[in-house]
This record gives structure tokens, C-alpha cells and sequence, in this order.
């Protein structure tokens, strides 16, 4: 695999990439998989973007996302963030592919709502193999809109356009954001296997005293045991439980906190070492905030 990653840093760039000619708007362009291709020389290669990329593809396209490869079914919708890396795995011919890849520059949407919360589309960060799978209808509802993009592109860049443009991103990745909720519902058995799997992560690391070697178990570490990326386990979590990732680990500490202060004669400060703590201020603000007591007046009420 080639060290190098080709950085592209705008539309131009990334069409070049493509071997495509310049884009009709500098901020946003569409692309047709079916007329992208590339031979051998190309695989193994690594390719990053200033650029936030939706994709839908209903074939194997041979790349690999960060850490994972992926042959993707019909109807499969992933999503890149800005300097997120991929790697193309095998060849492409023309008419192998039948899809799209939307690009976009943040810029397009800096100014606007858009721009204060995209960070809340957790599936920017998803692993490739936590991609969304659609319905017929949930694809044809997503070409519709990409559609609207497209003409908007081809005809007119005029003082409505970047508002029309953003809008219709927007609706694209609500519609989405709603597409995922229905996975996460029809994949609620598997899921519930992993709330299970979080539960007994905590509790081995905890009988393995790696609170004290190690300290507090991150969104990452359980992530990663689960074998999902952090942001699609805590997405999950949420939708199972109503709790986040982060919840869990804290509630679990502030359970392992109350038995500590109520069954043995340990100081404040050494409880506090015992659960990860650094600093038992941290850990008297954390069990305020979980129990409205501090450490002291809990033991003393019970």
C-alpha cells in the first residue's frame, strides 16, 4: 500500500483526481459512478479531501474507508468526512458502478444553520461496515433529491443558489438521519447483544483493577470491542437504552462509587483513585452532578 495520500483540497482538485473536466460551481458537484474508472495503478493508492462526501452504490466498488473494506449490496449509502482516507482496493470500468457521489465543500455551508450543526450527523464518522442500507423507495427518495441538487448545479448559480443548494443537502442528510433510525430498529436484536456486550466490557474492567492501571474506560475502548466505530456505538446505545456511550461508563463508575462509600471505611480520595480518578475534585463533581449529593453527604445519609 502506497504511504502517500493524494490531498485534495477542493472541487477541482477532486475532479481532477477523477480525470473529470472543471465543475460548473466551485462548492459542490455530483458525480456518476457508472463514468468513473480506473485501472491497476491506481489500487493501493490513498486519497484524503478537504470535502464531505455522501455516496450511493449498488455494487462492489473495491475501496477500503479508513480501516475497513467493504463490498457493498444494492442500495448502500456512505457517508466521508473532511480528511478521512480511502483506498482503492481493485479496479473500475465504465458501467461497473451504478450510483452517485455528492462533494461538497464546507464552505458552501459555513454561513448557515447547516454550518453550527453538521457535526450532529453522527454518520460522518461511522465505520464503512455501519453504512446505511436502502429500501427502493428510501433510494429513490435520495435520487429525487440529488436530482434537485443536480439541476441546480447544471442551471443557474444566482443569490438563491447556495440556499437552495444547503436546503437540499440538509434534506438529504435528515432523510437519511431518519433512514438510519429505521436500521437501528430492524436491527434491534443484534443490538441489544451489544448493549449486553458494553455491560461485561465494564464489569471485567473493573475486576481487572484497570480503573486503577489504566483509568476511566473510553467511548473508544469499548468501541473497539465491540468492533464498531465510537460514534455508531453511542448512537446505538442511545436509541437502545436512552443513554450515550459516555452515560453508560459514568453510571457504571457512579453504581461501583456507591457501593465503595457505603461497604468499606475508604477515604474520599482513595475511592476516588480505586475509580480512575486523578483528582477527587473530578470525581466529587461527577457523583454531584449523577446523585445531587457529594461523596461525603451520601455516605453519611446512608
Amino acid at each position: 500500500m502506497s504511504e502517500e495520500i493524494i490531498h485534495s483540497r477542493s472541487i477541482t482538485e477532486i475532479r481532477a483526481v477523477f480525470g473529470l473536466d472543471k465543475p460548473t460551481h466551485p462548492l459542490i458537484t455530483i458525480l456518476d459512478t457508472q463514468k468513473l474508472a480506473y485501472g491497476e495503478e491506481t489500487v493501493g493508492k490513498r486519497f484524503a479531501s478537504d470535502l464531505y462526501c455522501i455516496a450511493l452504490k449498488d455494487s462492489s466498488c473495491g475501496i477500503e474507508y479508513g480501516r475497513n473494506s467493504y463490498d457493498f449490496d444494492d442500495g448502500v449509502l456512505i457517508f466521508t468526512a473532511p480528511k478521512q482516507v480511502i483506498t482503492v482496493k481493485k479496479p473500475q470500468a465504465l458501467n461497473q458502478i451504478k450510483g452517485w457521489m455528492l462533494y461538497f465543500h464546507p464552505d458552501l455551508f459555513r454561513n448557515t444553520p447547516l454550518g453550527s450543526k453538521i457535526d450532529s450527523y453522527n454518520f460522518f464518522n461511522y465505520e464503512v461496515h455501519e453504512a446505511l442500507h436502502l429500501s427502493i423507495h428510501e433510494q429513490n427518495t435520495l435520487n429525487q433529491i440529488v436530482q434537485l441538487i443536480q439541476d441546480e448545479i447544471r442551471e443557474r448559480i444566482d443569490n438563491h443558489s447556495q440556499q437552495v443548494l444547503v436546503s437540499n443537502i440538509e434534506l438529504l442528510l435528515n432523510y437519511s438521519k431518519r433512514f438510519y433510525e429505521r436500521q437501528f430498529n430492524t436491527r434491534s436484536a443484534s443490538h441489544t447483544d451489544i448493549v449486553s456486550k458494553v455491560e461485561v466490557l465494564l464489569k471485567e474492567y473493573y475486576t481487572a483493577n484497570k480503573l486503577i492501571e489504566k483509568g476511566q474506560p473510553t467511548i473508544q475502548y469499548l468501541a473497539e470491542n465491540c468492533h464498531l466505530s465510537a460514534s455508531y456505538l453511542s448512537d446505538l446505545l442511545s436509541k437502545e437504552t436512552g443513554r450515550s456511550a459516555k452515560d453508560h461508563i459514568n453510571d457504571f463508575i457512579i453504581d461501583k462509587a456507591k457501593h465503595l462509600l457505603l461497604g468499606s471505611t475508604h477515604s474520599i480520595s482513595e475511592i476516588a483513585y480505586t475509580l480512575g480518578f486523578n483528582y477527587p475534585h473530578y470525581f466529587g463533581r461527577l457523583f454531584k452532578l449523577k446523585t445531587g449529593k457529594t461523596p461525603q453527604e451520601y455516605r453519611q445519609l446512608n
